[in-house]
């Protein structure tokens, strides 16, 4: 099974000049925890993730309003293609312990692939246990 075969393809995108506030409008709206950062193109640019926001904005007390995506999105993306099969996507989420996958074709953004959409998958099932071990490895709490 290929990515473009499970991926959202209903995505939303936001500028790296928005504001964190409107992203974290948009994750509330639309019940979701990252929101890809794009030209006007849809070439991707980053991501921003409701754990960037808290660590990057909240924690850092810097004010949602004015900060902008791209003074805290992640920039160092690894994408999916639309033709890698999913076995290869599962592997790539756990190597880099990412749970969201960008999905690219010819640069461009077209879908969104996360550990969830995998887990839904039939025919993904083991894989999907054997990433989501490797990407959520037990953190210890600094306590």
């Amino acid at each position: 099974m290929k990515l473009k075969d499970i991926m959202s393809k209903d995505i939303i995108a936001v500028s790296a000049d928005n504001s964190i506030l409107d992203v974290a409008q948009i994750m509330k709206d639309k019940n979701i925890g990252a929101v890809p950062v794009c030209t006007d193109e849809m070439n991707v640019e980053g991501i921003v993730t409701d754990r960037d926001i808290v660590l990057r904005v909240v924690c850092a007390g810097k004010d949602p309003k004015t900060t902008k995506c791209k003074d805290v999105m992640t920039d160092k993306l690894v994408v999916g293609k639309t033709d890698m099969d999913v076995d290869s996507a599962l592997d790539l989420m756990g190597d880099v312990q990412v749970r969201r996958l960008p999905v690219v074709e010819k640069g461009r953004l077209v879908g969104f692939v996360a550990l969830g959409d995998l887990a839904v998958s039939p025919r993904a099932g083991k894989a999907t246990q054997e990433a989501l071990s490797d990407i959520s490895f037990p953190n210890h709490p600094l306590v």
